[in-house]
Parts: C-alpha cells; sequence; structure tokens
C-alpha cells in the first residue's frame, strides 16, 4: 500500500490525527509550560508523554462499525482533547499551574468577570493549537481527505488500543526510573504532567479527586487528634506587650489586589508608585512587615482570604471556597470577634458568586455581605473585576457608618487585577509609568498608583468621620501580579536594579513578598523583618484584639511573639526562613540558597543537613495536616471552649441595608453607629476625585436595594437582629 492510499484509510486518518496532536503538544511543552527538563532523558520521556493517552482516546473512534461516525468521532474526540491542552495553556499563563478536576467543577462560581482577563492571556501562537484541526476539517469538506467505506472489525481497533497501553505502560515505566513514586509523592502538578502528559495527569487527578471524597465520607473526630498535637506543639503564646492592644477598636482589613512589596518606596520616573502607602508604612503608629510573604495557592485570592480569616492553608488541587466553602465548618475571625461584641462585612464590588463568597461568607460568619448589587450598575464604572476602587470606598460609607461598632470589616480591591488596564480618565496625568517592553509591567505600576489614591480617599475620611481614632487598619497584599512569566521579569528586573541576565530562582521567591501593615493611634510603630506570612495574620490580629488562639486549630504563628518560628511554608512546598530559601520542599536533594547573600549552595555541613532535613519534615506535616482538616472537613469534630459554631441560616445577604436600620432602630439610644454618634449621615465627609463619581451615589443606597426594602416593609419582623453577644 502505498503513502498516498495509507493517508485515504482509516488508520491513516487516525495517524494524521495523532501527528498533529503530538506536535502541538510538544509545542505547548516547550514554549508554553515550563516543566524544568534538566536532561535529555527528561526530553525524550517527555516525547512519549502525549502519544499513550492520546492513542487510546482516538482509538475509541475505531471502534464504530458506520465509517462516517467513525470519522466523526476521532475528530471530535481530537477537539475535545485539544480543548483540553488550550485550557491548561491559558490556565498555566495566569496561575503557573495545571488546571485540577475540582477547578473544572466549580468553574461556574468563579468564571463571571473572567472573561477580559482571559482574553488578555491569549497570544498569536495560539493559532498553532487550533490549525491543524481547520485545515483537517477543510479538506474533509472538499474530499481531499476522503471516508474510507470499509468496515472494521474489533481486532484493528483492539490492536491500536492496545499498542496505547503499551505506550502509556513504557512511558510511566521511563518516568518511574527518572522520578520514582511519581503518583505516590505527588507535590507539584507540574511533575506529573512533565513525566506523563496532560490526559494521564486529567485521569489522575480526578481519582484522586474521587478518593478525596470518600476519604471525607469516612473520616471520623480520631482523625482530628494528631492535628491537635501538632498545632499546640508548634503554638507560640502572645506578646504580653501587645496582647489586648486594640482590644475593642474596631477593625478594617485592606486587601491589595496583587500587590507586591517591592512596589513599597518604588520610584518609576523620579516618582514614587504609591506615595501614600509608603507614608502609612512608615508612620509612626503602624507596625509594618518587610519579609512578609504571600502564600496562595490555585484559589489566589479566596486562598488569601482563607489564610486570614481560618489560619489554614488553602487547598492543593483548587479553591477551598470554591470545592469546600458552602458546606465545610469553619472557625474564622468574624464568628470568633462575633462573640466579643463585633459585628463583620465585606465590601466587594464584584459578583457575590465570585469564587463561592455568597456561600462561604455565610459560613465565615459575616454577618454582611456588600457586593455588586450594592453599589453602582453604571458600566463605565466598573472595570475588569467590578467596581472601581475609588468608587467601592466611597459608595461604601452609607453602609459602614449604619454598622454597629465594634466592627470587623473587609475590603476587596479589583482595580490592580490582571490585565492591569485603566480607563484612559482614570489615570494620573502627573504620573509617568515605566517604558519597558512589557505592557503588562508598565500597566501594573499605573493600577497600583490608582490604588494607592483610593486608599489616601479612606484614610481620609476615616480622619474626619473620627473612625480612625477608635479602629485598627490592617493592609495586606493578597498574591503575585506580576514576575510570573521569563517576558516580565525581564521587563521587571532592570526596574527592580536587577541584570535581566541574572534573575534566577531566588528572586523569584523574593517577589513573592507582600506588605503587611496594622495601623492604630498609640501602636508603637517599627519595621518588623521577622519571616512570615499570611497564615499568621488570624494569631496576630486575635493576640491584638485580647483574644488567645491557643484552643484553635490555627497552623500560623503570631507575628509579635518574641518566640515564634521563624519559618515559612509556600503552598507549593518551598520553604523560607532567615538562613534558608529551599525551592520545592525538596530537601537537600533540591535547590537551596542561603538567604544571606542570595548564593545558591552547593555542599552543607551536617548541620545545615539536619536543619534542612527538620525543615523540609515540618512544611510537608504543616500542609499534609492542613489539606488532612479541610478535605475531610474534621472541624465538625472540633469546638474550641468558648466558641459558639455558625449559623448559616441566619444571614439573608439581599436585606443587609435593611437589617442594619432596624437593627439600629431597635437599639434607639444605644445604638453605637457612627450615624447614630453623629446624628446624621456622613457620607458627605467622603471626597474622591474619581470622575465617574458624584455626591448621589456616595449618599443614595441603588434602587435595587430599596425595592428590596420595600419589598420587605410591610413585614419588619422578618430582618431578623443578630443575635445576643
Amino acid at each position: 500500500m502505498n503513502k498516498r492510499n495509507f493517508w485515504q484509510t482509516r488508520i491513516g486518518f487516525f495517524t494524521l490525527l495523532m501527528l498533529c496532536f503530538w506536535a502541538k503538544y510538544m509545542f505547548a511543552s516547550y514554549f508554553n509550560f515550563k516543566l524544568g527538563l534538566s536532561d535529555p532523558y527528561q526530553h525524550f520521556i517527555i516525547w512519549f508523554t502525549p502519544l499513550g493517552s492520546g492513542i487510546i482516546l482516538l482509538s475509541i473512534g475505531l471502534y464504530f462499525s458506520k465509517p462516517i461516525i467513525s470519522y466523526i468521532a476521532m475528530l471530535v474526540l481530537d477537539i475535545l482533547n485539544t480543548i483540553l491542552l488550550f485550557a491548561n495553556v491559558i490556565y498555566y499563563r495566569q496561575f503557573n499551574d495545571f488546571l485540577t478536576f475540582k477547578t473544572v467543577q466549580n468553574t461556574g462560581k468563579v468564571s463571571q468577570g473572567l472573561g477580559k482577563s482571559t482574553v488578555a492571556l491569549l497570544q498569536p501562537s495560539d493559532i498553532l493549537l487550533w490549525i491543524d484541526i481547520i485545515v483537517i476539517i477543510i479538506l474533509l469538506v472538499i474530499h481531499v481527505i476522503k471516508i474510507d467505506p470499509r468496515k472494521y472489525g474489533l481486532k484493528r481497533p483492539f490492536a491500536v488500543t492496545s499498542f496505547g497501553v503499551f505506550i502509556l505502560t513504557l512511558n510511566m515505566m521511563l518516568a518511574e526510573t527518572s522520578r520514582p513514586h511519581l503518583l505516590r509523592n505527588t507535590f507539584d502538578r507540574s511533575y506529573v504532567v512533565k513525566y506523563l502528559g496532560i490526559d494521564t495527569y486529567s485521569v489522575y487527578d480526578i481519582a484522586k479527586s474521587a478518593q478525596s471524597n470518600q476519604i471525607k465520607k469516612n473520616a471520623n473526630a480520631d482523625d482530628i487528634n494528631k492535628i491537635l498535637a501538632f498545632v499546640r506543639k508548634n503554638y507560640t503564646s502572645p506578646n504580653p506587650k501587645y496582647f489586648g492592644k486594640a482590644k475593642g477598636k474596631n477593625v478594617i482589613v485592606i486587601h491589595l489586589e496583587s500587590f507586591q512589596q517591592f512596589l513599597i518606596g518604588l520610584k518609576v520616573n523620579g516618582q514614587e508608585v504609591t506615595p501614600f502607602l509608603n507614608s502609612i508604612y512608615h508612620n509612626k503608629n503602624t507596625i509594618s512587615f518587610d519579609n512578609f510573604y504571600h502564600q496562595v495557592g490555585l484559589g489566589r485570592t479566596s486562598d488569601a482570604e482563607n489564610m486570614l480569616e481560618t489560619g489554614t492553608f488553602g487547598i492543593s488541587d483548587g479553591s477551598l471556597f470554591s470545592s469546600l466553602g458552602s458546606e465545610n465548618t469553619f472557625q474564622a475571625a468574624p464568628q470568633i470577634l462575633r462573640q466579643k461584641g463585633y459585628t463583620s462585612a465585606v465590601f466587594h464590588g464584584n459578583t457575590g458568586t465570585f469564587w463561592n463568597r455568597n456561600e462561604v461568607y455565610k459560613n465565615l460568619g459575616y454577618n454582611y455581605f456588600f457586593d455588586s448589587n450594592y453599589f453602582s450598575q453604571n458600566k463605565e464604572d466598573k472595570i475588569g473585576y467590578g467596581l472601581k476602587d475609588k468608587l467601592l470606598f466611597s459608595q461604601s460609607i452609607k453602609y459602614l457608618e449604619q454598622m454597629q461598632q465594634p466592627f470587623y470589616v473587609k475590603y476587596l480591591t479589583v482595580t490592580n487585577h490582571i490585565p492591569f488596564n485603566m480607563d484612559e480618565q482614570d489615570k494620573d496625568k502627573n504620573f509617568t509609568t515605566t517604558d519597558t517592553p512589557n505592557t503588562t509591567i508598565n500597566n501594573y505600576f499605573e493600577t497600583a498608583h490608582y490604588l494607592d489614591q483610593s486608599i489616601k480617599e479612606f484614610f481620609d475620611y476615616l480622619k474626619k468621620s473620627g473612625l480612625d481614632k477608635n479602629t485598627m487598619v490592617v493592609i495586606y497584599g493578597d498574591h503575585y501580579g506580576v514576575g510570573s512569566s521569563d517576558s516580565e521579569t525581564s521587563a521587571l528586573a532592570p526596574v527592580l536594579g536587577i541584570k535581566s541576565s541574572q534573575w534566577n530562582e531566588y528572586d523569584n521567591v523574593q517577589i513573592q513578598k507582600v506588605p503587611f501593615m496594622i495601623h492604630m493611634p498609640g501602636l508603637k510603630g517599627k519595621i518588623d523583618s521577622t519571616y512570615g506570612g499570611e497564615i499568621d495574620v488570624l494569631p496576630t490580629l486575635l493576640h491584638l484584639l485580647g483574644v488567645n488562639t491557643k484552643d484553635y486549630i490555627q497552623f500560623g504563628n503570631d507575628l509579635l511573639s518574641a518566640h515564634r518560628r521563624q519559618v515559612v511554608v509556600f503552598r507549593n512546598g518551598t520553604i523560607v526562613t532567615p538562613d534558608y530559601v529551599i525551592i520545592g520542599n525538596k530537601g537537600i536533594k533540591g535547590t537551596i540558597y542561603d538567604n544571606h547573600n542570595g548564593e545558591k549552595m552547593t555542599t552543607f555541613t551536617d548541620k545545615q543537613r539536619q536543619q534542612i532535613k527538620e525543615l523540609a519534615n515540618y512544611a510537608k506535616q504543616l500542609l499534609h495536616d492542613s489539606d488532612l482538616l479541610n478535605n475531610r472537613n474534621l472541624l465538625r469534630f472540633y469546638t474550641p471552649n468558648g466558641f459558639i459554631p455558625v449559623d448559616p441560616g441566619q444571614f439573608n445577604y439581599s436585606l443587609n441595608y435593611q437589617k442594619m436600620l432596624q437593627i439600629s432602630k431597635e437599639l434607639g439610644n444605644k445604638s453605637t453607629s457612627l450615624f447614630s454618634q453623629h446624628k446624621s449621615s456622613t457620607t458627605n465627609l467622603y471626597n474622591t476625585d474619581a470622575v465617574e463619581s458624584n455626591r448621589d451615589e456616595i449618599d443614595t443606597v441603588p434602587d435595587n436595594i430599596l425595592e428590596s426594602k420595600d419589598k420587605e416593609s410591610d413585614n419588619s419582623t422578618k430582618v431578623q437582629k443578630e443575635p445576643a453577644n
């Protein structure tokens, strides 16, 4: 049979699809994914990775007896496989990781608002992942590729499937020789993809997820005992100097979206990028931390929130909020503080379903959640992931002033989010950003500058209204914004005073630092260089508020404690201490840097080997126990002394405004809201230079919220009052 005739057979068509998929998979592996191919043997293995699973998948189409159905089935399977590859390429560009079953399963909970971000991640080269399918369909339509009319039995399809199984088995054997116990000791999905391919990884991930669900069903109270022992062993007592220093104070947490530590104090073209935050950072009433790292995983912003609210890590294979937040038991800051007399709320200008927040916040114990429904509905007031930051702060005041004090409030900003685009009218004409070859880097400094201005406006209001005198403001960056790709780091490096050619893994770790500041009148300010991360925030804040955390399961330590252990564990296993940066938690066999000079370490003393071994074991245990706690929902079996579990059924976030008014009315002269204290609204004290803003939007509640009020006005007793503290 000649070559031309072969390509006109069903097996020939199968081979054509498989070769095209193999070629574009290789392109994606070498040009889109950072798989760390360090030797020729790993390169040899990766050439096998798409073949075994791909052959098995496409061979399904050969089992259809009707030729036209067989061709269509193979083409559809190839398209589906390409969609999986393409989805991982796009996802990897933003998250430096691969899709998990839980992420895909919960796409509906996070998809709103993702469109613009996804478009920004597209690249011209992406057409190479689709061009083969387009050409093949055209060739089929014009009959250049002809349908083989012969019917096949089961022998040849079975032989092809068997060959695929053989190749897959060979692939797994080769992988095992290079990376023993790959599937048993998985801590990095990129290793599974590197050695086994996207398809096999996806099947493995689905199986792992199913196994996790079964484990959760079989969990019992005995599982929590070891976790309790580990947490109590690593508990750090509060510093007497700071314990209760903020007792009874309001707490306002400002979540700086995608904001990295290097922005603090940075100048471009002789101008400070964030002049106001710089002033707060160095304020005499601010404790600022200059060795503070984000520790988020795939859940990004939601992981940061989870750590700050619960003191536990996000899960390893998705977003805890999206995957488990609707059903898990939490012992979070809003509920802990509620029993100390606090009212709690979140202000966020995006849809409430994003990251499943409208469900999770109820389980965390938040009294109120003001999402996009409570703010301006004008299209020009929004950008990317929701309401512009200046408008979020200014339009929140009419709700904030109605809250009973003391309150625990969180603001989630969104303007400083990839792709870091801004309307021209919102740009500061007096600020000139960088002129690097990378647009994302240039935009990043502009949106960070805008965020800085929005926070200054909010602080001005706090001072005018008098809230600043009785409020502790906590400011933190949730995760990195730029520096995840070679093109970004090469453009960013000179801005930070680093040669692009010298940028290495150590520098990648250093830009994971994010700001963390605690600002309060009477708090003796300083720059604290202790090493810590987001997992340490909750015990730090609770101790400042006079709440002892000894009985709670929290995996961080008070940053102000004099006896704390300075170890930062990233979600991917990387460890940072004052002495070491241990990449990926591979212990002494991994890449290790001296954190004093940034030099790569190649020789170790016996003492250093022992220290690194202990750190690696600690990090593994820390992440393992946190995952075990959350994946099995073990907190349902344990209630700390004095803690009252959350009843999420009592919250109705569609009635926030009317509920606050009802409570204020019932309290009468005992109302502690800012509105009651001033005996009038304080919205007139808020000034913003946002061109979209007007007094009506700052002062008045949107019609859609008032309509809800009207519907309830005939039966105001339905508006449930917060339980007595």
